[in-house]
Formats: C-alpha cells, sequence, structure tokens
C-alpha cells in the first residue's frame, strides 16, 4: 500500500493544499481562501459606530415608553375554555376585537381547549367576552370555564427573577471565559451580551412588540447561543495566538482566526434562522414571541461574537500595551 502511494508524485510548482480550518495556515492563505475577504479588525471601530446606532434608540425608547407588558407581568384575567369543537385563535382575537379587548391566546388539546389572558375584567365585561368567544369562536359550558386573577404582584416577581437570572449567568460566563482563557477575553464576551440583549430587549420597545413570560426563556436562550459563538472564536484566538512570532500583528492574528471561523458561524446561524422563521410564521401566536426574540438575538449574537467579542479583544489589549509602554519607557 505505501508503494501505491509513493508512485504519485506532486507537480514541483503546485500549491501546497492548505485549508483555513487548519491553525498552521498562514494569513495569506486564509486571505486567498475566502472570495469575500475583508479585513474585519481593521474595521472594527466601524463595528462599534453601528453597534450604537442600533444601541442608542433602543435605550432611549426603553427610558421612555419602556416595554409593553403582558398580564403575566401587569396582571390580568385569565380564561381556560374547553370547547364543544376545533376553535381557531383568529375567532377568539375577532372576539375580544368586539368586546374593545386585547390579549393572547393559546390553544391545546388539539385546538379543543384555548387559554385566554386579557387585562382584569369586572363581572359586566367578562360575560361580554365569553358571550362573544361563545357567539363567533365555538360553542362551550360557560359554567366550566376555568377562571383566575393574575396579581401584579406575580407579574413584578417574574421581573425580578428575570433580573437574578441575567445577572447570575453574566457572572457564570465571567468566570468561565476568565478560567478557560483569560480575563480580557470574559470582559469582552459579557459586553457582546449585554449587547445582544440589549439590542433586542431595544427593538421590542421601539416597536412595542408585546412581552410575555416566554420573553425570558428567550433572552436566556440568545446568552447560551452567543456565548457558545464567541468561544468557538477565541478557542481559534487562543491556538493561533500560541503560534505567533515576535514579528507577527496581533490584529492580523484575530482577523484570520474570525476568518478561520466564519464559515461555521455563517452556516450555523443560517441553519438556525430557517427553523425560527418557521417556527414563527407557522407555529402560532403562542411562540411569536419566542421565536422573533430568539430571531433578532440570534443574528446579533453572531453578529456580535464576529463584529464586537473578539474586536474588543484586540481594542483592550491594544490599549493596555499602549498604557504599558507609557509607564515603562524604555532607556536609550
Amino acid at each position: 500500500m505505501a508503494d501505491k502511494y509513493k508512485d504519485k508524485k506532486t507537480p514541483k510548482n503546485a500549491a501546497p493544499v492548505v485549508t483555513p480550518a487548519a491553525s498552521e495556515a498562514s494569513y495569506d492563505d486564509v486571505k486567498h481562501e475566502h472570495r469575500l475577504y475583508f479585513n474585519i479588525v481593521k474595521k472594527r471601530y466601524i463595528w462599534f459606530a453601528l453597534s450604537l446606532l442600533l444601541l442608542i434608540p433602543g435605550i432611549v425608547s426603553l427610558c421612555t415608553q419602556g416595554l409593553n407588558l403582558s398580564i403575566d407581568y401587569k396582571g390580568g384575567s385569565m380564561f381556560n375554555i374547553q370547547f364543544n369543537e376545533k376553535v381557531t385563535q383568529a375567532d377568539i382575537n375577532q372576539a375580544m376585537d368586539s368586546v374593545g379587548l386585547t390579549g393572547s391566546v393559546q390553544l391545546t388539546n388539539g385546538d379543543i381547549s384555548a387559554i385566554v389572558r386579557t387585562e382584569a375584567l369586572d363581572q359586566t365585561k367578562r360575560d361580554e367576552l365569553l358571550a362573544a368567544i361563545q357567539k363567533q369562536a365555538g360553542t362551550f359550558d360557560i359554567k366550566n370555564v376555568e377562571e383566575q386573577l393574575v396579581q401584579p404582584a406575580i407579574g413584578n416577581e417574574l421581573k425580578s427573577g428575570a433580573m437574578k437570572s441575567l445577572a447570575v449567568a453574566s457572572v457564570l460566563i465571567l468566570i468561565y471565559v476568565s478560567f478557560r482563557f483569560r480575563f480580557v477575553y470574559a470582559v469582552s464576551s459579557v459586553i457582546a451580551l449585554l449587547h445582544d440583549i440589549l439590542i433586542t430587549l431595544g427593538l421590542f420597545s421601539i416597536f412595542q412588540w408585546e412581552i410575555d413570560a416566554a420573553f425570558i426563556a428567550a433572552i436566556l436562550t440568545i446568552f447560551g447561543y452567543s456565548i457558545n459563538d464567541t468561544v468557538v472564536i477565541y478557542d481559534r484566538i487562543r491556538e493561533n495566538e500560541r503560534r505567533m512570532k515576535k514579528k507577527d500583528s496581533f490584529e492580523d492574528m484575530v482577523d484570520k482566526s474570525v476568518w478561520q471561523t466564519m464559515g461555521r458561524s455563517v452556516k450555523t446561524v443560517c441553519t438556525v434562522l430557517i427553523a425560527l422563521l418557521a417556527i414563527f410564521l407557522l407555529g402560532g401566536e403562542s411562540t411569536r414571541t419566542f421565536s422573533l426574540a430568539m430571531i433578532i438575538g440570534v443574528f446579533f449574537g453572531a453578529y456580535s461574537s464576529i463584529c464586537i467579542a473578539s474586536q474588543l479583544v484586540v481594542e483592550i489589549k491594544k490599549r493596555t500595551s499602549e498604557d504599558n509602554k507609557k509607564d515603562n519607557p524604555v532607556e536609550s
């Protein structure tokens, strides 16, 4: 078998076969491998400016008009209705509109049961709503309707729990990335995560999309997805940093590392976005908030891993090294 391969000679002028996924590939090899190559690191101030353009309007909106919270947070009435036949969300929403109410509808049990959430209702408004649903959506036994009043205090508890969850997740990610890499990598990754969350919250505030309990799950999922994508790039940076020579530029090494993982990042985010778009378009009203938040978070999570987290590492190292040179001038 060995002789079989010895007979096959490589032409003298043939270029060596090098894939950008191999850590040994040179910076020039990576540049030539990608047709759309451009220097991402040198354009990092453009990425920072673009992020600010997205963040500032969202933060202003959060401070002025806030978020459009559902009754899960504000409190309200919840009805669990068992219909005699299958119903549709559109018919129930139309019935709510006819009596001047808004809320959320979740169908269960093969579209025979429905959980209807709306603002807190008095007895008159409650009777109007049930009568409209029975007339426009489907018949049911009013005596068997399960009713529940969600107190605002429960909503405040949900908001408090969400903030604590995000704080704990940020601290644990900071510890994990510091232990696996270095503190500068951890700080950059947490800033990028907060960037993704603030953009998501800002867009929901600007367009006043309603936020329900599933939104918390989406935010925490975005945390996990974004940090996973960032760690993949950090891994490649660490591998390439070990092979750096004194004459090599740290910026070029990071740019090379980003492009070596670019294919993986783009393919992964496109696959996830296709699935999320299918859920958003076909999953019904109950999954719309979750899927919309995930679409925004996953897209900007991939963007921040490439254009924010890794670029912050470069910027922090550059500034700290400049400070060290100022503090320790070389004597002539």
